[in-house]
């Protein structure tokens, strides 16, 4: 009788590929990841509430976000690491560290090598022992400039199929786009004219997963990077990754079998390693790559950074409160990554059915207001819609939609406060963490939008920055590791505690947060406004006979006392007696 592993095996293949010879496929399928005949689990590894802890967090960051001029970019890294996040982050998600040719590292040559102007796989090793280590799994395009694109052109096998082609007669009106330049684009190969899928870029050429070689090449990356000490792969764009003309090309069944299929072998693999989708997209959509429990153990929290950032410029958590109110509760073993900034803009489409069209134009004149820019991408119908906010996330906080500056700083910190709070595993892109301001000056000598958002910090300069109290960046930081210290000391933040959301004041989002074992709650109250607000301890239903506090502050709340007063963009974590004593 077949293995339990070898009969789901043999049905992704089925779903993926149904004219593959599935038992020579399967034979393929574990020799590229588990190569030389090495061990595996003989049991699935369960799902579980194990694979993280309150104490876990994720830095966001470039290989080369730190320089000096000197010293290797990774070495500056592992260095900032241990000086300045310890306690902070307990993981590092380390942006597309291979040699490219644009898109800061998403347009891919050469998925074997580590970008020698940073460092080699001995310095990602070295992180990786150390740090729970996220890697990027480009694997929807390549670089149109790499040596397999260039074999493709040639005419050489097998690199002749991997790429997506089709015909500018083919009926693409439907096709998802997340960028305005045309889909197709035409080249000269051995073989005459074509025309190539480019779903991000014409430097980035979409591969053909309809061809299981293409599959089975990074199956062996995968394995590569498990082998250099990566436990978190990242999967990029994999929304996009099966095309069907006549479709909108995106979540085709395909692509979720193939997450399965990748999930199931990490299942079984002697490394614990964790799957994570990144799909910029709605929130019903993005939810679906959970599967039943059978694909990403995480997913990126989209719809949380546009929301947040609207309720903060605008002094109202309504539309905050009406999505979280909505979100159901992870799986077991699956968990969601909560961020207000990423190396990419602030995405639009996941606040799609939420935010109204008037908030969001109000947002993207705010932010407009404050230096950012905005990126479009084309509509179905043809138009262009707004796709993403550029601007980093302090700068975007700079002033309300009603034009007030004051509480800056309050209201940085208010926005990662939340982050913290909500159910999941909490990551800080790093000039969210470092309160960078816009780098326009890299904008205009890249002529990439997204620029603004990837300043390169000289290393020097940021330590003597961080190394004077009054600094903004000192105070960004400061400020997120008291309170990540705190939050890491408390069960009820576990990334899968019990959450419920609170119905109070729309200027406060509020949650109440419930350990696993049911022995601490907090009530997470976050102002979002500049206005004090106060709240009736009968509101959040503190329970009598309780020792109540607030974690941030050290205040003693009575259940029947006096109100809950927060000052403008204040948070109050109020936990009960065996959570404040942690504290």
């Amino acid at each position: 009788m077949a293995s339990s592993f070898d009969a789901r095996l043999h049905d992704l293949i089925a779903a993926i590929y149904p004219q593959a010879d599935r038992a020579e496929l399967a034979a393929r399928i574990v020799a590229a990841f588990w190569p030389e005949d090495r061990p595996r689990r003989r049991h699935a590894r369960r799902p579980s509430n194990d694979f993280w802890a309150e104490r876990d967090a994720l830095l966001i960051t470039y290989g080369n976000s730190i320089v000096d001029g000197v010293h290797k970019p990774l070495d500056l890294l592992r260095d900032f690491l241990h000086r300045n996040l310890r306690g902070t982050v307990d993981g590092v998600h380390i942006l597309p560290f291979f040699p490219f040719t644009s898109d800061d590292g998403f347009a891919v040559t050469d998925y074997r090598a580590v970008n020698p102007s940073i460092g080699d796989w001995s310095d990602i090793r070295r992180i990786g022992a150390e740090f729970k280590l996220m890697s990027d799994l480009v694997l929807n395009h390549v670089s149109s400039q790499g040596p397999w694109f260039t074999a493709y052109l040639q005419g050489h096998a097998p690199f002749d199929r991997f790429f997506m082609e089709a015909d500018p007669d083919d009926d693409l009106s439907g096709v998802v786009r997340p960028r305005t330049h045309p889909l197709l684009r035409r080249v000269e190969t051995a073989e005459g004219s074509a025309h190539v899928w480019c779903t991000f870029s014409h430097d980035q050429v979409d591969l053909d997963f309809r061809n299981p070689e293409v599959l089975l090449e990074f199956l062996a990356i995968m394995r590569l990077h498990i082998d250099n000490g990566v436990r978190i792969l990242r999967l990029d764009a994999v929304a996009f990754l099966w095309k069907v003309i006549g479709t909108p090309c995106i979540h085709l069944p395909e692509t979720h079998a193939i997450v399965r299929l990748m999930r199931l072998l990490c299942d079984y693999a002697v490394e614990p390693v964790i799957l994570v989708t990144e799909t910029n997209v709605p929130k019903a959509e993005n939810l679906s790559y959970f599967g039943n429990g059978n694909e990403a153990h995480v997913v990126y929290n989209f719809s949380l950074p546009p929301l947040l950032l609207h309720a903060l410029q605008s002094g109202t958590a309504r539309y905050l409160i009406r999505w979280q109110q909505g979100m159901p509760p992870a799986q077991m073993g699956c968990a969601y990554l909560n961020f207000s900034a990423s190396h990419d803009g602030i995405g639009m489409r996941p606040a799609e059915g939420i935010l109204p069209p008037e908030e969001a134009a109000r947002m993207i004149d705010c932010v407009r207001g404050q230096g950012g820019l905005v990126s479009m991408r084309t509509a179905p119908d043809g138009s262009e819609t707004p796709y993403e906010l550029n601007v980093t996330w302090f700068d975007a906080l700079g002033a309300t939609c009603d034009g007030r500056t004051d509480h800056h700083m309050a209201r940085f910190l208010c926005s990662q406060t939340i982050v913290m709070a909500l159910e999941g595993i909490p990551a800080f892109y790093i000039h969210a963490l470092l309160a960078t301001g816009n780098d326009h000056a890299g904008v205009e000598k890249t002529g990439v939008a997204r620029a603004i958002n990837r300043h390169r910090w000289d290393y020097p300069a940021l330590q003597a920055r961080l190394d004077d109290p009054a600094s903004t960046q000192a105070r960004a930081l400061a400020g997120i590791h008291a309170r990540m210290a705190v939050r890491g000391r408390q069960p009820a933040f576990h990334p899968n505690a019990t959450q419920f959301t609170l119905q109070l004041d729309d200027r406060v989002f509020g949650l109440w947060r419930q350990s696993l074992d049911r022995a601490q709650s907090i009530f997470a109250l976050h102002n979002v406004s500049h206005e004090p607000v106060e709240i009736a301890p009968s509101a959040i239903n503190l329970i009598d006979g309780e020792d109540w506090r607030d974690l941030l502050s050290g205040e003693a709340i009575a259940p029947a006392g006096a109100p809950i007063r927060l000052a403008p963009y204040q948070c109050r974590w109020i936990a009960n007696g065996d959570g404040a004593a942690r504290a």
